[in-house]
């Protein structure tokens, strides 16, 4: 009896997946196990494999589709067997569509409501084709740049000169030659003499480019930016704080084999989470009708990736050391940027902190990672002049900028927490010292 595989649940969040592309074919044999397809989840990508096994019937949605959870996505059964396809909704219709092989017919399933598959990669267009012929500009001449690798109108078009004769048209085609862009015939004509001399010419097309569909995690990032914008009071304050601590502390740590991987980046997290347990009202969810605040702190990490911007929290934050906390966000990083990060590590954070300064970046407006009610952008480390006793010094400074939610916090509560992280910053020798080696580092 033919059965249905579904696309899996990934996580508590993850409500629909993107096929990024299929690894089975109707009529391809498959094994419990067996690798059906790849999918995008707005998290990382994911190997989809088959409950079933036996021959593939029908593939009910085609490459760049986004698939809810739970739905059929694959019949499998039997070779020749009947099957009922009940079409997932799409484009908001849903169709029922019976498929039944003859009994004297011995093939695979017809598949009339299964999708085509693509196009082999390569080849042209009839209209690419029919252009080639009109101008005398063969097909292997032009770099393909439509789908799949396929030659397109515009391919042709690209290499066009002046007109051919019919001779010069003739010899283009069986030769495989492209013409020069002028003739030596009257008007610029090109002639069948002219093709013999003409060396390879570097044609250059100026409205030359390239379109890359938003889907998978671009689309949902794209989606997250507009609604943050839309449903929430964003108001940003930007400081400095003094980074000479940040830096003699990362000079030390790099001395010692156990501590040599806590960067700067980690020290300012850490100085984050401690002053969080000072402002709970930070450390929050703005909820619409409710304000929820979280007794322990789950910090997000904004961690760039190929495949765009992703946050992997670090559950319990405040319970970690310093080198707790650091050897947990290199893992966490790492998952993320090879893109086998599960949906719920890259869920549930309470405050997020996003870090450019290996850019050289000096301060920036970081958008809210809803529905937290604030995040801090953390910028390079730059000297500032400064009035001190001894006249204008210059001094190491860090930059940091802190955006909040208006709706769930005022701006003064701003200033203060702002203002906190930044002397805890410029003190953390001293907060270590206070905590204690065993306990902190």
């Amino acid at each position: 009896m033919a059965e249905q595989v579904l696309m899996p649940k990934q996580g508590n969040t993850v409500e629909s997946c993107i096929i990024v592309e299929w690894n089975v074919n109707v009529g391809d044999k498959v094994a419990v196990g067996d690798i059906l397809l790849s999918a995008e989840t707005d998290k990382s990508t994911i190997d989809v494999e088959s409950t079933a096994a036996g021959v593939v019937l029908a593939r009910l949605w085609e490459e760049g589709d986004d698939v809810p959870v739970m739905e059929p996505i694959l019949i499998v059964g039997e070779e020749g067997e009947s099957f009922e396809i009940q079409r997932p909704k799409k484009k908001e219709e849903e169709k029922s569509v019976q498929v039944e092989e003859p009994e004297t017919v011995k093939k695979e399933p017809k598949t009339a409501s299964a999708p085509v598959s693509a196009p082999a990669a390569g080849g042209s267009t009839p209209r690419a084709r029919k252009l080639s012929e009109q101008l005398g500009i063969p097909l292997s001449a032009a770099t393909p740049s439509g789908p799949k690798g396929r030659i397109v109108e515009k391919d042709i078009r690209a290499l066009a000169g002046s007109p051919l004769s019919p001779a010069a048209k003739a010899q283009a085609l069986k030769e495989g030659v492209v013409p020069p862009s002028v003739g030596s015939g009257m008007g610029g004509r090109v002639l069948a003499r002219d093709l013999s001399k003409t060396p390879e010419r570097v044609v250059v097309d100026l409205d030359a480019h390239t379109d890359h569909p938003v889907r998978g995690i671009r689309k949902v990032i794209a989606r997250r930016m507009v609604e943050s914008l839309q449903t929430t009071s964003q108001l940003s304050l930007h400081g400095w704080a003094d980074a000479r601590a940040l830096k003699a502390l990362r000079a030390a740590f790099k001395e010692d084999e156990e501590t040599s991987g806590i960067t700067i980046g980690d020290l300012v997290n850490f100085a984050v989470v401690r002053t969080l347990i000072e402002f709970p009202a930070f450390n929050a969810h703005y909820l619409g009708e409710t304000i929820r605040r979280f007794e322990h702190v789950h910090l997000g990490v904004a961690t760039d990736t190929e495949k765009g911007l992703m946050v992997p929290v670090l559950f319990g934050s405040n319970l970690m050391s310093l080198k707790e906390l650091s050897a947990r966000t290199k893992v966490l990083a790492t998952r993320a940027r090879d893109g086998v990060a599960q949906p719920d590590e890259l869920a549930g954070s309470t405050f997020t902190v996003s870090n450019v300064g290996s850019f050289g970046i000096e301060a920036f407006t970081p958008v809210l990672n809803i529905p937290e009610v604030a995040i801090l952008g953390v910028g390079t480390i730059v000297l500032k002049p400064v009035s001190t006793k001894n006249g204008v010094e210059f001094i190491d400074h860090i930059g940091l900028s802190l955006t909040m939610d208006h709706q769930a916090v005022d701006g003064a509560d701003a200033a203060r927490f702002l203002r906190a992280l930044i002397d805890r910053i410029a003190s953390l020798d001293r907060l270590l010292i206070r905590m204690g080696s065993n306990g902190t580092v």
